[in-house]
């Protein structure tokens, strides 16, 4: 069902590239017989070709569209997507996600003094710097900074330092427990 939507997409894009196409040759045909004294054509090729720009407003605008969605998910789910969201997703969409991702992880390792700086964390300001979470699936050992490791096995639960489990809620491997 869903390949048969991306298909849908697809092929609506390239029935609007083909429509373009079409309208480019008519004019171009009507251009050459104006030249010859046709003027009476004019005004079709002028409507052609506004047309024409129409559908590549339209055509560049959903695409701009897209790539913000794109860029969203990065920030959203961190650098691995969910199968569910890859496979909505085309395979120059999923270049450009991963192009994307490289690009602001080379950034975010360039800040913070040679350290780097995760700016996918702390998205929202937090109102408290612990958290209770629960462990949705087994995920194994995991470091805190004070050097504590915790086994995060599926259904435990901890109080751990909000900005160390962030990313594991957004994965899908922790959940914070609301009290």
């Amino acid at each position: 069902m869903n390949s048969i939507i991306e298909y849908e997409k697809e092929d609506g894009i390239r029935q609007v590239l083909e429509e373009m196409k079409a309208l480019y040759e008519q004019n171009q045909s009507d251009v050459n017989e104006a030249k010859s004294g046709r003027s009476e054509l004019i005004p079709t090729i002028k409507f052609r070709h506004c047309s024409l720009l129409r559908n590549r407003r339209c055509i560049l605008a959903y695409l701009y569209d897209r790539l913000l969605r794109i860029r969203a998910l990065r920030w959203e789910y961190g650098s691995v997507l969910p199968n569910a969201v890859r496979f909505h997703m085309s395979a120059d969409e999923m270049v450009w996600f991963n192009q994307y991702k490289k690009s602001l992880a080379t950034y975010m390792r360039s800040l913070g003094g040679g350290d780097g700086l995760d700016l996918t964390q702390d998205i929202k300001p937090p109102k408290s710097l612990y958290i209770e979470v629960r462990c949705l699936k087994d995920y194994g050992e995991f470091e805190i900074d004070d050097g504590t490791t915790i086994l995060l096995k599926k259904n435990s639960q901890h109080f751990l330092p909000r900005w160390k489990c962030e990313q594991l809620i957004r994965q899908g491997i922790l959940e914070h427990v609301l009290s």
